[in-house]
């Protein structure tokens, strides 16, 4: 009998709705981020939990952007936060903006100060901060508080209208000021911003609190469960109370849930302090490749089934905490085992000389493209007397335990020929800068010949000199010298910046990489996986490293 994986607590409490008081078809989700930024690693999470609902389901996912905020919000981010859910593999059912509830927000605040629940305050934030109290201290009521319904609904026009400054007044509900609950204390729903919106221009002079707005979207939407990080718990009681406020008892109420957010280790994900690094010029871009962002992480050479499967696997839970980066290394490394194609490239060259292989002479060997998969087939690659090997394949006596090139010893050039250091040449400084060898001219690999057989203990990789393509490397390390930049509460998290997160180096490929297109991703034999960058242009190709063969960091940590 096959064994059903246990439901996590989410899915629990959608089946326990449902044996009670939801119908299937009123299941519907919705992923809500704020166009402010580029969607980063723990955004994945929501979106594979949402989405995944809805698949689970068979029921209706929205793609709702929440654009209260003309300050910080832009088309951009719109265009980039669509192109990642599509990416990542997910169909949105309807996509939907908070901006295009703008009217039926300000009715139904029209309506709240018509029923004495909402009043114009025309204090400074700082003043109407103080009046709020603390968590062990009660509220103090605003002198504004008690404005007749008539000065509310003509100051409130005047703010609609533009005919109050920014920061004259705010629209606040009128709650609870001695709740135990500090957002329950008469909380802000509309201030006045005189900036133009990326959707709406300039028709509106207020705009709605992210509060105030995302329930009632809910609502206009439908959505059955709303889905929010742990930081939103708090938050629920006026989710709930502005549900009430509005709420047709014949439509289906929306019910807010918490999980818990997932860090990954030595980034951060907050959008906030992402554009930092973009705005200080600490990285290129929101999608430098070094940024946790999906964006930088699909150009660094990550699949979106790895994202999936990492967010998938990691699962949602009660409790914050922190993910080592190295699983979500596991996961790309894992898909790509399977998919990437294995080429040759050597990163750190030194010159190998094949002294008994004829001076013209060039020879097209088969080789294989991925062992993972037997319908990749093979390529051709160029054999010849000069070669590039990697510099740490060769000394010049090293002990038993070193099975690469060494002095009277023999290596197997990977899909070539068993080859015999004899001699090299040094520079001044003592640096190694030829190796010349010999080779046995019946070991070639596959040949079927009894010295093809022979078995050496070491295979190495190279590249003919002469057909060599000369390629930009991008090596990229951890964004963070700490785990954790953004909890030391003394210190700024840019402080920990890893200087050497990029080293850009010069390589040289077999020519089979002409082939390559932006994006594509291969297997540098023995060195790692790697991805085709967008700088590319016809006269240099260039490569990100996506991530190592196996975790190095494990070592060293």
């Amino acid at each position: 009998m096959e064994e059903k994986e246990p439901l996590n607590f989410i899915e629990q409490i959608i089946e326990k709705d449902l044996e009670t008081t939801h119908k299937k078809e009123d299941l519907c989700f919705r992923f809500p981020p704020e166009p402010n930024g580029y969607l980063h690693i723990g955004h994945a999470s929501s979106i594979c939990l949402n989405f995944g609902l809805g698949l689970r389901y068979n029921a209706p996912v929205n793609l709702r952007f929440d654009d209260t905020n003309p300050a910080k919000e832009e088309q951009e981010f719109v265009d980039a936060i669509k192109r990642d859910v599509s990416w990542l593999g997910f169909n949105w059912a309807t996509e939907c903006y908070a901006s295009d509830y703008f009217q039926q927000l300000y009715d139904w605040a029209i309506m709240l100060i018509k029923d004495g629940k909402a009043y114009v305050d025309s204090q400074s934030s700082e003043a109407i901060a103080e009046q709020k109290g603390t968590p062990t201290q009660q509220g103090v009521d605003s002198p504004f508080r008690n404005r007749s319904v008539e000065e509310n609904l003509d100051l409130f026009e005047k703010m609609k209208n533009g005919e109050a400054p920014e920061g004259a007044h705010v629209l606040r509900a009128k709650i609870d000021m001695k709740s135990t609950n500090m957002l329950m204390r008469d909380p802000v729903i509309y201030r006045t911003l005189h900036k133009s919106h990326h959707r709406t221009g300039t028709d509106w002079k207020i705009f709605p609190m992210y509060d105030w707005t995302h329930g009632e979207s809910d609502y206009i939407e439908q959505v059955s469960h709303s889905f929010c990080t742990l930081e939103f718990l708090p938050h629920r009681e006026l989710y709930d109370w502005f549900l009430d406020q509005i709420r047709d008892s014949s439509k289906l109420r929306p019910k807010q849930r918490e999980f818990a957010r997932r860090n990954l280790s030595h980034t951060v994900v907050s959008k906030r302090k992402l554009a930092r690094l973009v705005e200080e010029g600490v990285v290129t871009g929101w999608d430098d490749p070094r940024m946790p962002t999906i964006s930088g992480l699909r150009r660094r050479g990550y699949t979106p089934e790895s994202i999936v499967n990492f967010a998938n696997g990691i699962g949602v839970g009660k409790r914050d905490n922190l993910i080592d980066v190295s699983r979500l290394e596991f996961s790309v490394r894992d898909d790509l085992n399977k998919k990437a194609n294995r080429v040759m490239a050597v990163l750190d060259p030194v010159k190998v000389i094949i002294t008994n292989y004829p001076e013209d002479k060039t020879e097209w060997l088969d080789a294989e493209n991925n062992q993972e998969d037997d319908s990749a087939g093979f390529r051709k690659v160029p054999f010849s007397r000069e070669l590039y090997i990697e510099k740490e394949d060769f000394r010049e006596e090293a002990n038993k335990k070193f099975f690469r090139l060494k002095l009277g010893k023999e290596v197997r050039l990977k899909n070539a020929y068993i080859i015999q250091a004899n001699d090299c040449v040094k520079d001044a400084n003592g640096n190694v800068t030829e190796i010349h060898c010999t080779y046995d001219e019946d070991s070639l690999s596959g040949s079927g010949t009894e010295a093809s057989m022979r078995k050496v203990k070491g295979t190495l990789h190279w590249v003919a000199i002469k057909e060599a393509l000369e390629i930009e490397v991008r090596l990229y390390d951890r964004l963070f010298t700490v785990a954790s930049p953004d909890t030391h509460k003394e210190k700024d998290f840019m402080e920990f910046v890893n200087p050497d997160s990029l080293e850009v180096i010069t390589g040289y490929a077999e020519p089979s990489f002409k082939e390559l297109h932006v994006e594509d991703k291969v297997q540098f034999q023995r060195l790692g996986y790697f991805t085709v960058d967008k700088d590319t242009t016809t006269e240099k190709m260039v490569f990100n490293k996506t991530v190592g063969l196996r975790d190095s960091w494990a070592k060293l940590e």
